[in-house]
């Protein structure tokens, strides 16, 4: 059983990756009912929170039915760091997690996420520096190191765990990599291996089948799997990793209906939250996903990826149900 301090995250959990503009609160909802053991916000910058920044504070929004959530933190500055906690704190999570692993130029230019794999011993005193700032348990999301010739990540994980950290989540690239390539779960397990850890180890890139994630579990040894990309428009794949855990065999994948009222209800509550604008815009990227594999459909996801108004996108989603809706999906 796996535990992130006092919290009990189940056998072999799934939590749903932390990503920029996909995992917020109505997406969080949509997984969580699907099966994820544990979510994430999407990442914060410390700096955007002391400044109020409206976009950076409106993150911190977390419901009950959430939990347990992390609300995820970036920044390389400790003293920032530290009055960043107190605000988060405020809102209420569950777990607080540090990102060193966001790989993405404006953020590394800064020394802050994948940037600190430069400077390890800055990532362990800022990670002791955060633990001993509050009663939260303080996670961290890393990756395997700044490039191929500097994966220290054994060391590395074991250091954060000994000054405080409650569970590491390894995505099994280098900053270097970026996304490209396959990801490496081999440091992972070593990390997992390491006789001196008793922390959870998860294990992050490219579980995107059941297969891959019972592979981590069974092959590599890792506590539980962090799932990112492949919950994109994807919501049920939680749930479709468990069935395969428990029968063996893949679940029926998602009707029509089920498809065209999860997009609907994720639309609903984007707008419910950010407002017509941003809930139109943000829940674009998603559609593909919630449709995918259906000949002869590219008009109907124009619609729904170029209309700025909702009522349009719905009028798209009911015309789909009209069109396709007793399509097999396989």
């Amino acid at each position: 059983m796996a535990k992130i301090g006092d919290i009990d995250v189940g056998e072999f959990p799934l939590l749903l990756a932390p990503m920029e503009d996909v995992s917020d609160p109505p997406f969080r909802a949509l997984c969580k009912e699907q099966g994820a053991d544990v979510v994430y916000t999407e990442f914060i910058s410390s700096e955007g929170l002391i400044r109020d920044a409206a976009k950076s504070v409106m993150k911190l929004d977390i419901y009950e039915k959430e939990r347990p959530v992390g609300i995820q933190i970036f920044g390389a500055v400790l003293e920032s760091m530290l009055k960043s906690i107190e605000i988060v704190e405020a809102s209420g999570p569950d777990i607080i997690d540090i990102n060193f692993g966001c790989p993405v130029k404006k953020v590394v230019s800064k020394g802050a996420g994948a940037g600190i794999l430069k400077d390890i011993d800055l990532m362990v005193s800022l990670t002791e520096a955060m633990v001993k700032h509050t009663k939260l348990p303080v996670t961290v999301k890393t990756r395997l190191g700044w490039d191929e010739d500097s994966i220290k990540i054994v060391e590395v994980a074991e250091r954060l765990q000994d000054v405080g950290c409650k569970a590491i989540s390894i995505h099994g690239r280098t900053r270097a990599q970026m996304y490209k390539g396959e990801a490496n779960w081999h440091p992972i397990a070593a990390v997992k291996n390491n006789q001196r850890m008793h922390i959870p180890v998860f294990g992050n890139g490219d579980v995107d089948t059941p297969e891959k994630a019972m592979l981590m579990r069974d092959e590599f040894g890792l506590d539980g799997a962090m799932i990112g990309r492949a919950s994109i428009g994807n919501p049920w794949f939680f749930n479709q990793v468990k069935h395969f855990f428990e029968t063996g065999s893949h679940a029926a994948p998602p009707t029509m209906q089920q498809r065209v009222e999860a997009a609907r209800r994720h639309l609903e509550m984007a707008i419910d939250w950010k407002g017509e604008v941003l809930g139109v815009f943000e829940t674009r990227r998603h559609y593909t996903n919630y449709f995918k594999g259906i000949p002869h459909f590219k008009e109907y996801r124009m619609k729904m990826v170029t209309s700025d108004h909702s009522k349009d996108v719905f009028k798209a989603f009911d015309e789909v149900l009209e069109t396709f809706g007793d399509f097999q999906f396989v």
